[in-house]
């Protein structure tokens, strides 16, 4: 069992029973493990303790930060932060696929895949010559589905596994190493409306959340909280466009293409590493 399947086995019993604030000892039993090395594996994989974790979960903290980013993705737009701008330590821009290429299924174009490590556990990365087109965290060992996947939404591009270039964004992502100068590019495809939304998800800095209700107001698209919701499913990339920042209005952490457990474990991951900021102004940010 991997560090990440053990943690997430303790995280889905910390969530069962959050209202319930079980002890550092009842939790490590629950993985078999004593509360001393519980401690220091949770420790170092979260970056927090299991007791601070817990105050994570809880929905008040969430309605909190719900109610410190009400204008945060407002005042992104009105200082025209483009979706390349530097929030803290990512630097993301989004590149849309052109009708061309959306017209011929990517003919011509080649893309490398890869497997490789995540705190939360193997995913399978993809990227074009222009960025990133395809990240999925997996659930077992076996490529296929996300390969399958890629196949389908890019019928006429030619596969490749390579291991060089997608594995080094992992390990720009989550080895500790920084993002650098360079811009790190998505190449994704989707609807006018579905890369509207996920470039205002790219504006949402790491330890902060919002609402579905509250993208949709910043798209312009006020009561499209429904429509926002299947964009935000649509996402190609997970963490890149960190769907994961997006939280029902009640402070509730809601569905996540990836498994609930994989986003309390993004959360609390996020929070150890950035902290929770203070309510959000473009002070500070890069253009």
């Amino acid at each position: 069992m991997s560090d990440y399947e053990r943690i997430a086995k303790a995280i889905d019993y910390i969530v069962q029973r959050a209202d319930e604030q079980p002890a550092l000892d009842e939790i490590a039993a629950h993985v078999h493990l004593s509360p001393f090395h519980f401690q220091r594996l949770f420790s170092r994989w979260a970056g927090v303790t299991p007791k601070r974790f817990l105050q994570v979960l809880t929905v008040e903290r969430a309605k909190r930060l719900l109610r410190e980013s009400r204008t945060l993705l407002e005042v992104s737009y009105a200082v025209g932060l483009s979706s390349g701008s530097r929030l803290y330590d990512h630097f993301v821009q989004l590149e849309a696929v052109t009708p061309g290429e959306f017209k011929t299924g990517g003919r011509g174009i080649e893309i490398g895949y890869a497997l490789g490590e995540t705190p939360f556990g193997r995913a399978f990365i993809a990227t074009t010559a222009r960025g990133v087109c395809s990240l999925e965290f997996l659930d077992g060992s076996d490529p296929v589905t996300p390969l399958e996947n890629l196949r389908r939404k890019w019928p006429g591009a030619v596969l490749k596994e390579n291991q060089y270039r997608p594995g080094s964004i992992l390990e720009r992502l989550f080895g500790g190493k920084p993002i650098g100068a360079g811009p790190l590019s998505l190449h994704v495809g989707g609807t006018n409306f579905q890369t509207m939304v996920w470039k205002a998800l790219l504006r949402i800095p790491p330890g902060k959340v919002v609402s579905y209700a509250q993208v949709a107001d910043a798209v312009g698209r006020p009561g499209a909280a429904r429509a926002v919701g299947q964009a935000v499913g649509g996402n190609p990339v997970a963490f890149l466009i960190p769907c994961h920042r997006v939280i029902q209005q009640s402070g509730r952490l809601g569905g996540y293409h990836w498994g609930e457990t994989r986003k309390h474990a993004i959360h609390a991951w996020e929070t150890a590493t950035y902290g929770e900021c203070s309510p959000w102004s473009p002070h500070g940010v890069e253009s």
